[in-house]
């Protein structure tokens, strides 16, 4: 946690998500229930035709029903069990042609069970890029003040180039 995969998401999101006919940002949904995730996703994509559901059966069968045939891009953030995966109906072949799914999450082996077509580790900031972000954050600038290199070197070690961490 804290490398940076929500804000490479995002970007990506923010970036190309006028470019699909719906799209939908499913942050940490880890710590949401799955009828609440499910209604999130249906909304986002289908707007105001989007009526509500009850049980994730139901939810389930919507987005394979309603959302099969779009061209979609969806992200989701923080993804942590099986139990996501099926109730959001995410399968390689889940929506239509040129439809995009993005997943970040910790665990590896349900990226496997989605059988991806590229997992993409993200690297620890160099000391160089922790050392900017730190100063940009601390002092407002790209480097540290002069008396305050050797302490920030230190704070940065200390966070691992997680940039999280480091902010």
């Amino acid at each position: 946690g804290g490398v940076g995969k929500t804000t490479v998401a995002k970007a990506i999101f923010n970036k190309h998500h006028r470019n699909f006919d719906g799209a939908s940002f499913l942050e940490n949904v880890r710590e949401k229930k799955l009828v609440d995730l499910q209604e999130q996703f249906l909304s986002d994509i289908l707007k105001p035709a989007y009526i509500g559901v009850s049980c994730i059966d139901e939810g389930t069968k919507e987005i394979e029903q309603r959302l099969g045939n779009g061209r979609v891009l969806v992200v989701i953030d923080d993804l942590d069990s099986v139990e996501q995966i099926d109730a959001l109906a995410i399968k390689p072949d889940s929506f239509g042609p040129g439809s995009r799914i993005i997943v970040t999450s910790r665990n590896k082996h349900l990226l496997k069970i989605l059988n991806v077509d590229k997992i993409c580790p993200l690297p620890s900031m160099s000391e160089r890029e922790a050392l900017e972000l730190l100063s940009l954050h601390a002092f407002r600038k790209n480097y540290p003040h002069e008396e305050y290199v050797e302490l920030s070197r230190k704070a940065v070690g200390y966070c691992g180039g997680l940039p999280l961490a480091i902010t």
